[in-house]
């Protein structure tokens, strides 16, 4: 099959994994900033204990490899399935809140233990088993559905709070998570067809895996530095998601200039998620790992730099936003090409997991730099360090990935074509 015959033939799956991704729990990441307002002003919640919900994710860490396990043994439908009869009926639930922040709390958690199965660890698998020669870029589009949908959603919902109130914007918000729900179950279910006109099975699921087996995997050179890079990439996080206009204003930039620099870092993403997804289907993974997430520290560095003109400071901002854009890209082709995809969320829990583990600990160092110093220049330092070490992992599986020691070991290594 072709590169461009493999969208032709597999579009409904893409189109149903997108519609999928974008309207699951990947909604609460967009809109939970536009609920706040109404929510502390209605329940006159603390402003500290509403800043504890992003820390609630991390409940969710220790459930991903075991539905990453259950995705792999009865497949990305019946996983997706469950996932979407929960997210909207928590949306729902957000709706008849009393005001106990420890009911949002509750709810919140119970949305991110089931939500799991509405993100990449599910439709990620659909795309890697149905795409080849164009999984880098089909892997692109399907990441690109979140924000495109966020896009358009964010407005909506919006307006919707400001002229109806936040119950009606969570009712909202159920309505959309189930309609995409049922579309994405519907879709990637479906069965293409061989050449001579018979459908082919749908999903190649994956059969009991043994305990000598799961060790082989966490031995495995190349399952430990795809886990380390992508944690070490991650570390930084914590900077682009809450703090980046306050340090392109501490390096000089006026406040009016800063958000316009910010803005520019969603166009990083989109183009680091283009170009990585392209050249994966071109080149060595292990190359383009090394450029997309390499090129981002020096962007850090600018960033700590004393450096204060807006043409700089913005070529920084969009050199960081690459590493967001090819990061998942990345992580995802790499375990598809190196492990047997019939483990392939199993695998990829564990790089779901350490991004999560990353983002905890790059708050605690920001944290403790800050204490320190008062400025971000250290924490920044140290981000574009560990941007560098990431970057060398993912680059180093081409030797860390060598074949298999051990019988159980090659049974989740990827057979050679």
């Amino acid at each position: 099959m072709t590169y461009f015959r493999e969208f032709r033939v597999n579009w409904p799956m893409l189109l149903g994994a997108m519609l999928g991704l974008a309207l699951g729990s990947a909604l609460n990441h967009y809109m939970t900033n536009l609920f706040a307002p109404a929510l502390i002003a209605e329940f006159g919640w603390e402003k500290s204990q509403f800043a504890l919900v992003g820390t609630l994710g991390l409940a969710s860490m220790f459930v991903v490899p075991l539905w990453g396990r259950f995705t792999d043994r009865y497949g990305a439908r019946i996983a997706a399935a469950i996932g979407f009869t929960v997210v909207p009926l928590t949306f729902f639930a957000f709706s008849v809140m009393s005001g106990n922040i420890y009911e949002f709390f509750a709810i919140t958690v119970f949305q991110h233990l089931f939500g799991v199965l509405t993100t990449t660890l599910v439709f990620s698998r659909v795309i890697v088993q149905r795409f080849d020669l164009a999984r880098g870029m089909a892997l692109s589009i399907l990441m690109s559905g979140a924000p495109l949908v966020g896009a358009g959603v964010v407005p909506l919902v919006g307006e919707v709070i400001d002229s109806e109130g936040w119950r009606t914007g969570y009712r909202l918000l159920g309505v959309l998570s189930a309609i995409g729900g049922i579309a994405a179950v519907t879709l990637v279910g479906r069965r293409r067809k061989s050449a001579a006109g018979q459908p082919q099975p749908a999903e190649q699921t994956a059969r009991a895996i043994t305990r000598t087996e799961f060790a082989a995997l966490l031995r495995h050179p190349a399952f430990l530095l795809i886990v380390a890079g992508m944690f070490f990439c991650n570390v930084p996080q914590v900077i682009v998601s809450s703090q980046l206009k306050l340090v392109l204003m501490e390096s000089g930039a006026p406040s009016h200039l800063a958000t316009w620099i910010v803005s520019l870092y969603a166009v990083g993403v989109v183009v680091g998620r283009f170009f990585s997804g392209l050249a994966l289907d071109k080149i060595s993974p292990q190359t383009v790992a090394l450029a997309a997430l390499g090129l981002p520290a020096i962007g850090f560095l600018i960033l700590a730099s004393p450096a204060e003109q807006g043409w700089l400071l913005a070529s920084a901002v969009l050199l960081v936003g690459l590493a967001q854009g090819a990061e998942g890209d990345i992580g995802a082709y790499l375990t598809s090409r190196t492990f047997d995809l019939a483990h392939f969320s199993l695998i990829y829990s564990f790089l779901i997991a350490s991004m999560g583990l990353a983002t905890a600990f790059g708050s605690i160092v920001l944290s403790m730099t800050l204490g320190a110093t008062a400025r971000f220049d250290a924490f920044l330092i140290i981000a574009a360090a560990l941007t560098i070490v990431g970057a060398l992992c993912f680059f180093m599986t081409g030797r860390g990935g060598r074949p298999p020691r051990s019988e159980d070991e090659a049974l989740l290594t990827a057979p050679v074509a």
